[in-house]
């Protein structure tokens, strides 16, 4: 019987896959120190596996009249310190890089003197792409206001070429603030006046113990550009502020740190308020901001609130800008691209 000699064997298909081994190894030397309990779980949300391909970015979205590439918002932090500058530029920059929004800290030393003017002139930095929006205390407004004084907000905000204004909301912080101003008039009154003298864009925040739901009504039924929750897990200004007492104040008042509404808590509030309202409700953006830690924060309280919205973020943003910009880029990158993924494949429970 012949035989029969293959000189030719099928082309072998190209190793792709050159980390194998190593990765193989890991997973073995790993898998008892990656194990998640069903307690650990986040019950937020559904994951849906099987109906999307990998992310390829994240959906535009129109707000405050521009247009977002990622549904992000620096929540206000500082101006006229040391560091002010920095903290203020690197967050413009990287608001024009990835296209979102930014609310500066007070702006109150601008309404006295320029000196600070550098630390909040960031629009040179982000371009006119994206929202910018000054800042003041309602008890600056409200002095402002009783002096006849209210162009002096118009000029500043005209001079750093913002978009609007943001009026913080703080009884509690200056109450218990050794240098605190007290309020004569309710906050609602004093911005109802406002409205009726400016045709300027206007943002209504907390500083971080949110808002009840009679708040979250009487402020939905102003025709605001947005309310800023500035929930309660975050930075607490009360608690820092009693941080900043005498020990006697500090152990009379420190029940009032806990006081407050956490952002989900106020995304029930609003969708409540929302539905009740109905065409009465004239202010129809929201910024959630509070205790979101990360992307999937912000995504779950995004998709549970009824109404256009975007998340802010402000100690995960000041850890980095006080930094070199690489690393603020490097942190928001990961940031972007965790939402992404959010969106392809967890549904809100």
């Amino acid at each position: 019987m012949e035989t029969i000699i293959l000189t030719n064997t099928p082309d072998k298909i190209a190793d792709n896959d050159p980390t194998a081994v190593s990765r193989k190894k890991d997973h073995i030397d790993m898998a008892f120190h990656s194990q998640v309990t069903q307690a650990q779980l986040d019950s937020r949300f559904f994951y849906e596996p099987v109906l999307a391909a990998h992310p390829r970015g994240v959906e535009p979205l129109n707000f405050l009249g521009k247009t977002f590439n990622v549904p992000m918002w620096v929540s206000s932090m500082t101006g006229g310190t040391q560091m002010a500058r920095t903290i203020n530029t690197n967050l413009a920059r990287a608001c024009g890089e990835f296209g979102f929004g930014m609310g500066l800290g007070s702006c109150r030393s601008l309404l006295y003197s320029d000196e600070h003017f550098a630390d909040f002139n960031v629009r040179p930095v982000m371009g006119f792409d994206v929202p910018l929006f000054a800042n003041l205390g309602i008890a600056q407004v409200e002095q402002l206001l009783q002096k006849n004084q209210w162009h002096v907000a118009e000029e500043m905000v005209a001079r750093l070429q913002a978009d609007g204004l943001i009026i913080h909301i703080n009884p509690t912080q200056e109450w218990l603030q050794p240098e605190g101003d007290l309020l004569e008039n309710p906050p609602l009154q004093i911005i109802e006046e406002v409205l009726s003298l400016t045709k300027m864009p206007v943002i209504v925040k907390e500083v971080g113990q949110g808002m009840g739901p009679e708040s979250l009504r009487a402020l939905f039924r102003l025709p605001l550009a947005a309310v800023d929750f500035a929930a309660a897990g975050g930075t607490n200004f009360a608690l820092l502020e009693l941080l900043r007492s005498d020990e006697e104040q500090k152990n009379a008042y420190d029940c009032l740190s806990t006081v407050g509404h956490s952002a989900a808590e106020m995304v029930d509030f609003a969708n409540e308020v929302l539905a009740q309202l109905g065409e009465h409700c004239l202010c129809r953006q929201v910024i959630i901001s509070g205790g979101v830690r990360n992307f999937l924060d912000g995504y779950y309280l995004i998709h549970r609130l009824n109404m256009p919205a975007v998340y802010g973020q402000a100690s995960g943003f000041l850890k980095y800008a006080r930094e070199n910009y690489e690393l603020l880029h490097r942190y928001i990158s990961l940031q972007i691209k965790g939402y992404s993924y959010a969106q392809q494949y967890l549904k809100v429970r």
